[in-house]
């Protein structure tokens, strides 16, 4: 079985080890078929506390660390500037 692997900002990281993603998805709506952006939050395992607010991080489906926390940051692909 693959694991899912999304890209995503990050929102916050206020928590010890953890980061929340949002990640972006673009569909068509079903009967218009304007492209409307959809969103989900995850709830990502940072074990150094790399990741700022407003990075560019690719994350990845592991075993459950928490009862929400299913994914780990796998690579941080561009950094905020801050």
């Amino acid at each position: 079985m693959s694991r899912c692997v999304l890209k995503g900002v990050v929102l916050r990281c206020a928590s010890d080890k953890t980061s929340v993603v949002r990640v972006e998805r673009v569909v068509s709506h079903p009967l218009y078929g304007k492209k409307i952006r959809r969103y989900k939050n995850y709830l990502s395992h940072d074990e150094g506390n790399r990741c700022q607010k407003g990075d560019y991080v690719t994350i990845q489906e592991t075993r459950p660390f928490s009862k929400r926390k299913t994914f780990e940051i796998v690579h941080i692909e561009k950094e905020s500037g801050k």
